[in-house]
């Protein structure tokens, strides 16, 4: 691309949890940020892509995966993209990691926009990096369809994954940590899964493939020196990307 070309417009398709929507916002401005310094550009009001992030409420993913009878997401999805089209979007991000059970659906309601895959793009990410074994820590409705382990097997890296005790866990520090205001909790949540993972398989990578962890997560004393991966900032970075034409 021509680094001096105007930026193109991008979406954020967010709401799933508000929080990691707004935290979203924050890691794709840091992107840019990062894009613009790597290419020379200066960093100014001026130098960012148009962006429009849509918060809409959008029945929990996970129950929806995992109970038939619960109200289901595709539709309150659809409509959010859909909007961000109208607006000029030609590439959306959606901070949701079990979200994007629905992306291919999703992708077909809305061919004229481009909906980045976050485990793809991590997936693509990490091999860049050269790492061949990543332990997971997601919802339960991202293990329930391999949502992960597909997508770094098709990048030949090694899915390993908490037991059911540990997958209660994450839930609970999602559900009634994070969501519910509860950090404390959630922290003490997921430092636990941490630590059973690497007492298993020793200094290993953690993707934290759910957005409300990273939220908690890093901040956590224990988790110091740890090697956490956060798809939102590589899903973040490969938006900005797509603003700025790669």
């Amino acid at each position: 691309m021509n680094p001096l070309a105007s930026p193109r417009t991008v979406g954020i398709l967010a709401g799933m949890g508000p929080a990691a929507g707004v935290d979203f916002a924050r890691l794709f401005v840091a992107a840019c940020e990062d894009w613009l310094r790597g290419h020379g550009r200066p960093v100014c009001d001026q130098a960012y892509p148009a962006h429009w992030m849509a918060q809409l409420p959008i029945a929990d993913r996970t129950r929806a995966l995992t109970d038939a009878a619960a109200p289901q997401p595709l539709e309150a999805m659809a409509q959010g993209l859909a909007q961000l089209a109208g607006l000029g979007a030609r590439a959306v991000a959606m901070p949701c990691n079990t979200a994007h059970a629905w992306h291919a659906a999703l992708q077909e309601r809305v061919p004229q926009v481009e909906l980045l895959h976050m485990p793809q793009e991590t997936a693509a990410a990490l091999r860049r990096q050269g790492l061949s074994r990543v332990a997971l820590l997601a919802t339960q409705g991202s293990y329930r369809i391999g949502l992960y382990a597909q997508a770094f097997a098709d990048h030949g890296i090694e899915c390993l994954l908490p037991d059911a005790q540990a997958r209660d866990w994450l839930m609970q520090g999602i559900y009634d940590g994070v969501k519910s205001g509860d950090l404390a909790l959630a922290q003490q949540r997921f430092v636990a899964v941490g630590e059973q993972l690497r007492s298993q398989h020793g200094d290993i990578a953690l993707a934290m493939a759910c957005t409300e962890i990273p939220l908690a997560l890093p901040q956590a004393p224990e988790a110091r020196g740890w090697t956490l991966i956060d798809p939102a900032a590589i899903l973040a970075a490969a938006l900005a990307r797509r603003a700025y034409g790669g």
